[in-house]
């Protein structure tokens, strides 16, 4: 008898295992790396149960469809990210969503999620897109524009930048990915030097790659195909 698909449960535990296998590889702890299951296209009843079963940290594309799955699924068990390109008349309403925005990528953005934050009260921890492959697809920061956009960002009251996101290029081999992961690692110590901030934080690493990432430092995995299953025409899953 054909014992169907794993359920989400098993995914996770399977993902956590990868990735405890991969941090123990590079000598790191497992408990470095948080692993953010990215729902876009997934409907809020399956959110609901990848938190029931243990998922905290959730990652969401657009503003739009993270309120209506906010809504449905709540916060006070949850961590939401803004993992995709945030348009700056959105950047108010992302500040009222999410807990942290991995895709800020220019000066502008910065300000207009500065200006709510600090209205608000709180600082609100964003890292820096980095456009690492150079791809004209892509959207991040180019690398010899880090350092003035990093400066300008530390000095916003409102934000707290943690570190630096990238997005590889498709890739044949998880492996042919460590140079776009590396160089992401790289940009962000150099910016620890000449900066003198503290930047804890590498969002990079995707269903195809993740434990290479892990393996070149990411502490924060983006994963949807994962934990989710392949998602069919049309970006549901």
């Amino acid at each position: 008898m054909n014992p169907g698909p794993p359920s989400f449960s098993e995914r996770l535990r399977e993902v956590r295992d990868r990735i405890e296998s991969a941090a123990r590889r590079s000598g790191r702890k497992p408990a470095e790396v948080v692993l953010v299951g990215v729902v876009k296209g997934i409907g809020p009843e399956r959110v609901r149960e990848a938190v029931d079963a243990g998922l905290r940290d959730l990652g969401e594309n657009r503003v739009q469809e993270a309120e209506t799955k906010i809504e449905r699924v709540g916060r006070h068990e949850t961590r939401w990210h803004m993992v995709g390109h945030l348009q700056r008349n959105k950047a108010a309403r992302a500040v009222d969503l999410f807990d942290r925005v991995h895709s800020v990528d220019s000066v502008e953005l910065a300000e207009a999620l500065a200006r709510r934050s600090a209205g608000a009260g709180i600082r609100l921890p964003v890292l820096i897109q980095v456009n690492v492959s150079a791809e004209a697809t892509k959207h991040g920061a180019a690398p010899d524009s880090l350092e003035p956009l990093a400066t300008r960002i530390l000095r916003l009251p409102g934000l707290e930048l943690d570190g630096l996101m990238s997005i590889g290029p498709p890739v044949e081999r998880p492996e042919d990915a460590r140079p776009y992961f590396a160089h992401t690692r790289e940009l962000r110590d150099g910016l620890v030097r000449r900066c003198g901030a503290a930047l804890p934080q590498l969002s990079m690493g995707m269903s195809a790659d993740f434990e290479v990432a892990v393996e070149e430092g990411g502490t924060l995995v983006r994963l949807g195909a994962a934990l989710f299953g392949p998602r069919a025409p049309g970006g549901k899953a």
